[in-house]
């Protein structure tokens, strides 16, 4: 942390699985206990239902504390007060000092809400932090208005000033950012948005035959009609607007009920998911002008073929 200038935090953790976690006769199961160097709270960002994280002097001492997800206390004290009482992890009480807001599962299965978050310094004495299977990593946050390159570029030549790498030496540790992850969901994205475009190619064909056989139906069964018109002085030009206009009726009519639906769909995804999704207006005015793009050219045919009837043999029709 002394060695970056850009960076607000720089965090060592490790973290291990399927734990069981003791309160009198209550136990959960399948608990991850994360420890964690004192600027956890540094680089992610941390909310509490209750209680505090740890102070820095608890940290520096390995003072046996920790922090719960919110399913752990529910589990564990079933309505009681969790700050202050003593917990069994890995066969040490530690006792609880705060409690984790509630969060629930990501996109990706991500959470605190099954976490035991203990200073890094107890984890010493209970288990060796430095072996693999216990995934050692250092998270480290630049600070704000700093690019994540600048950052990038000072973390790699610190790391590799640490392990002494000479020039053209290659790196013998990994840099991930949170970036990579955005990108693998911009390709899954990308791959889903050309999958809608087939399948919204595709009903924009069958939607325009469908309107346009309507209205050749819809002129036909009004031909006598469209020659009273004509023998009344109806122009071409006013036969054939009067119809394209209905065709783009039609079309409108099917797409605020698209866009309507959409809406929904994304008030429900969002809660579901927990991610953010939002119907711009863009999408909404690209939507309405492909809806009358549809009208007008699936209904421009059948409208001139209206246009075109000679009055007499229509109004004997």
């Amino acid at each position: 942390k002394d060695r970056m200038d850009m960076a607000v935090g720089v965090c060592y953790e490790v973290s291990t699985s399927n734990r069981t976690i003791k309160y009198r006769s209550n136990s959960v199961d399948g608990a991850s206990l994360n420890a964690a160097s004192q600027e956890y709270n540094k680089t992610w960002d941390l909310e509490f239902a209750d209680g505090r994280y740890f102070t820095d002097s608890e940290g520096r001492a390995g003072s046996p504390v920790c922090v719960l997800g919110a399913e752990i206390a529910d589990g564990l004290f079933d309505g009681e007060e969790p700050v202050g009482k003593q917990i069994k992890v890995m066969g040490r009480r530690v006792t609880v000092v705060g409690v984790f807001k509630r969060e629930g599962e990501d996109m990706m299965g991500m959470s605190q809400d099954k976490n035991v978050l203990i200073p890094l310094n107890l984890a010493k004495s209970m288990f060796d932090v430095n072996n693999e299977r216990y995934n050692p990593q250092v998270t480290v946050r630049g600070k704000e208005n700093i690019s994540l390159e600048e950052v990038e570029s000072e973390l790699k030549g610190q790391m590799r000033s640490i392990r002494r790498l000479k020039p053209g030496q290659e790196d013998d540790f990994a840099l991930n950012k949170t970036t990579m992850l955005s990108n693998q969901l911009d390709i899954m994205f990308g791959v889903v948005d050309i999958a809608g475009l087939i399948i919204g190619g595709f009903s924009v064909l069958v939607g325009g035959f469908g309107i346009a056989n309507i209205m050749f139906v819809s002129v036909k069964e009004r031909t006598n009609i469209i020659g009273i018109q004509k023998s009344l002085g109806a122009k071409n030009y006013f036969i054939l607007l009067q119809f394209v206009f209905e065709a783009i009726a039609l079309c409108l009519m099917g797409g605020f009920l698209g866009l309507g639906l959409v809406y929904v769909l994304t008030v429900v995804f969002t809660k579901v998911l927990d991610v953010e999704i939002i119907l711009y207006f863009r999408n909404i005015i690209k939507g309405i002008g492909w809806s009358v793009g549809i009208g007008l050219i699936a209904g421009f045919w059948p409208a001139y073929s209206a246009s075109r009837l000679d009055p007499v043999e229509a109004i004997r029709s």
